[in-house]
């Protein structure tokens, strides 16, 4: 389980959580889970999310189902330590459509004693690493995989299968353009 407090003895530590896994797994869902549990303990919040993602608002993180958290949203990684003023826990929503620096950004805060949560798809749509994900999580102490359930089988879903023909890396949709499928499933859609 996750070291979800700082030490008296030694001051505030940081340490990196990554919540990773495909489209509709609550990736974001569990970021807000944690950062609700933060707030209770009235821990300092600041919530970052990509300047591409404004789904279903700008100004905040939503989840598929609904759950909210007022969030900044900013167009590079760096970008966070400018506007970083403290803060206990630094939360990064989609990673994945970060620059690389992220990876930097996010060992500086917690070398400066943040938590810091991310949450991002570790695969692309093709089942490929996902940008800075990939080195987020060999940095991270903590990585949390969740998976969707697959609507043609119903076992766990760990793709994010493309509905539509679109073939760029990056495109931000939801329901109206990927599904969550297992690997048989994902296998048998691209055969």
């Amino acid at each position: 389980m996750f070291l979800e407090q700082f030490t008296k003895e030694s001051g505030q530590q940081g340490w990196i959580e990554v919540i990773c896994g495909s489209m509709f797994s609550g990736k974001t869902e569990e970021l807000i889970r944690r950062l609700r549990r933060a707030d209770f303990a009235k821990q300092s919040i600041l919530l970052f999310k990509p300047f591409i993602d404004d789904r279903y608002a700008t100004e905040a993180v939503v989840s598929h189902q609904g759950q909210s958290w007022e969030a900044k949203r900013i167009a590079a990684s760096i970008d966070i330590l400018h506007i970083w003023s403290g803060q206990q826990i630094v939360a990064i929503d989609e990673a994945q459509f970060f620059d690389k620096d992220i990876v930097q950004v996010c060992m500086e805060l917690a070398n400066k004693g943040a938590r810091v949560i991310i949450a991002g798809l570790d695969m692309d749509y093709k089942g490929l690493p996902f940008g800075p994900m990939p080195q987020l999580m060999a940095v991270a102490e903590y990585v949390s995989k969740v998976h969707a359930v697959c609507v043609q089988c119903g076992k766990l879903a760990q793709f994010s299968h493309r509905t539509v023909s679109q073939t760029e890396q990056v495109l931000v949709g939801a329901v109206e353009k990927y599904q969550p499928l297992c690997r048989g499933c994902y296998q048998k859609a691209h055969s």
